[in-house]
């Protein structure tokens, strides 16, 4: 099993698949690191010699921003809007969807499981 950037990557599948279990890499930015790597798509992981993980390695240490450090930037972008108290920050200090979705009927993800009030009696 291949290990970069701290996550064991699966080795039966194509390494343009295998790079977007990392948190931070998707499709597109697989795609580019093998072209920057010289690796081509379609080999899979099993495949790959020493050379060429460790080529695919330092790709992604020079150019691409991944799992904790992004996490962490991630994270303190979200704690500067809410010490900002604009109305973004406090959306997520209340635990409600960020982007202006509808809280009626949905946003159940952000807000939890129902909590149910009871009718005034009469």
């Amino acid at each position: 099993m291949a290990r970069i950037a701290g996550v064991n990557i699966p080795t039966a599948k194509k390494i343009e698949v295998a790079l977007t279990y990392i948190y931070g890499i998707g499709r597109k930015t697989a795609q580019d690191i093998c072209a920057k790597s010289g690796v081509s798509c379609d080999r899979r992981v099993q495949e790959l010699s020493d050379d060429e993980v460790a080529r695919i390695r330092e790709v992604i240490d020079n150019d691409v921003v991944v799992e904790g450090e992004l996490r962490r930037e991630v994270g303190v972008n979200i704690k500067r809007l809410m010490d900002l108290g604009c109305y973004r920050g406090l959306r997520h200090r209340k635990g409600l969807p960020v982007r202006g979705q509808s809280t009626k009927q949905n946003a159940r993800t952000r807000k939890g499981k129902r909590k149910t009030v009871a009718n005034k009696k009469k």
